[in-house]
């Protein structure tokens, strides 16, 4: 096209992808900023239209990469001992989830080639040594089957099938086998978006779709899980009346601006009120874990030690020698830290990397 742009200017992107290019014929400008949103998900949705789309998303993940972590990680290595020691605080995330801090270990990325890279650079201390890690598999969904006894739901998990695909087939009317990687990505942003308390109008922005073709995804989605529309109902009734949700284990999030008079206070608590319950619950469960297994490995004798815990997932340094005893007690100690009746799934691996582990 032969004009320069500059690629962290999100109007100047979506103006070369909506006003020139004509990407995408539906797109609607944000109620906020009146510009195009340029959010990854949407990009990602177009990368097969045009080349510069990729190009976009690659500059975007480099330059990332770069700020956060190839440039600053270096830096924050003791000179000591040689490592990084990252900082955690346990007050600051109002669901009870715990915060790495100075640096961030909990965002290093895994879902990207490039991404994978960085952690690949994080290696076992020798030889002798391995990493371990220890992941829940869509913790928050399954604890949501849990809170809100949806039989839909838990048949899934039961079935151990993949809940986006299963959600995707249900609210499109297609068979298992029909669905395309387009409706599964649809129903993932669904079903995290629902438990998040997320509106019509919230998935439209993400989706990239009106605010009428979102409300009908939802509705289909109720239609299919129903307890999680009755879960929402009744946390919300719950909410109104104490100004407080709890955890499953008791512990409480206030309210306060549930009854506010003003909708974005109150919308957002509502929103607050029904991610709590779950998220929160996930917190719990896995600060029961890390209590549960440092006691296992204090008590018996083990050299294995616990690194790292980024939200559901936690890291060991382990020597070898102890590689086939360690492992099955700290899956069997996921699983197990907060019983519940929908299966509990815990992917388990090793290796002399952070990426040949997980």
């Amino acid at each position: 096209m032969g004009e320069k742009v500059d690629l962290n200017s999100s109007r100047q992107i979506g103006e070369i992808l909506f006003d020139k290019l004509k990407l995408d014929p539906k797109v609607r400008r944000t109620a906020k900023t009146k510009q195009y949103s340029t959010r990854a998900e949407i990009l990602q949705r177009l990368e097969g239209r045009h080349e510069i789309v990729g190009q976009i998303l690659h500059y975007r993940t480099c330059a990332k990469l770069m700020s956060n972590y190839v440039s600053e990680l270096p830096a924050t290595i003791h000179e000591t001992t040689g490592r990084i020691h990252t900082q955690y605080n346990q007050a600051s995330i109002v669901t009870g989830r715990i915060q790495s801090d100075r640096p961030n270990l909990q965002t290093i990325p895994v879902r990207t080639e490039l991404g994978r890279r960085i952690r690949r650079a994080f290696t076992a201390r020798d030889e002798d040594h391995l990493f371990l890690s220890a992941d829940y598999s869509q913790i928050e969904l399954r604890i949501a089957a849990e809170l809100s006894g949806d039989a839909h739901m838990r048949t899934t998990f039961e079935e151990d099938a993949d809940i986006h695909a299963a959600t995707a087939a249900n609210i499109h009317g297609v068979a298992l086998g029909e669905v395309t990687e387009e409706m599964r990505r649809t129903a993932k942003t669904v079903n995290f978006g629902i438990i998040y308390g997320i509106s019509p109008f919230g998935l439209g922005e993400r989706l990239n779709i009106s605010r009428a073709e979102a409300k009908v995804l939802i509705d289909q989605y109720f239609a299919e899980y129903p307890g999680i529309e009755s879960y929402i109902e009744e946390t919300l009734t719950f909410a109104r009346e104490h100004e407080y949700v709890q955890t499953m284990l008791g512990r409480r999030r206030y309210v306060r601006d549930i009854n506010a008079r003003n909708n974005t206070q109150r919308q957002a608590a509502e929103r607050n009120a029904i991610n709590s319950r779950i998220q929160g619950t996930g917190a719990d469960m896995i600060k029961l874990v890390m209590r549960t297994i440092h006691k296992r490995l204090t008590e018996g004798g083990f050299k294995t030690r616990m690194l790292l815990q980024v939200h559901d997932e936690l890291v060991f340094d382990m020597p070898k020698a102890e590689a086939d005893a360690v492992p099955p007690f700290i899956e069997a100690g996921m699983r197990t830290a907060l019983p519940l009746t929908v299966p509990v799934k815990v992917g388990i691996g090793s290796g002399p990397s952070w990426l040949d582990a997980h």
